[in-house]
């Protein structure tokens, strides 16, 4: 792949784990486009992208898994997330299309499958048998 989209993608999953981006992971006016099993948010700035990303995720989590094809324009991405709040343990899995300008994002849109709490983890873990993790 290439060492542009390497460290990007470097520095995303990183955004993801943390919260915190680092200065040159977005530009200025990046635009979020997150799509939810039942909803959806737009947001456009970087301050706007991470209070999206903190309202969902306010704290730390792990992205245990993840692969990356590169694109013309970025990446696509596709990605495991676990997270644990003052509620409780967090998965979800999520599709991300990346558009990357000058080594910076300027474009994201996430498919999201929703967040399964530890209830819906042992109800699906109970009900199917996975091929793959």
């Amino acid at each position: 792949m290439n060492s542009r989209i390497d460290e990007v993608v470097s520095r995303f999953i990183s955004f993801l784990e943390t919260g915190r981006p680092d200065p040159a992971l977005f530009t200025s006016d990046v635009f979020l486009d997150f799509t939810l099993p039942q909803w959806r948010i737009q947001a456009r700035g970087i301050e706007d992208v991470v209070g999206v990303r903190l309202h969902g995720h306010p704290g730390p989590g792990k992205v245990p898994r993840w692969s990356v094809a590169p694109t013309p324009t970025g990446f696509v991405m596709e990605l495991e997330e676990r997270w644990t709040d003052a509620k409780d343990d967090w998965y979800c899995r999520e599709v991300i299309i990346a558009h990357v300008d000058g080594g910076s994002i300027n474009r994201l849109s996430v498919y999201c499958t929703g967040d399964w709490d530890s209830a819906r983890q042992a109800l699906h873990s109970a009900q199917v048998q996975l091929l793959e993790p």
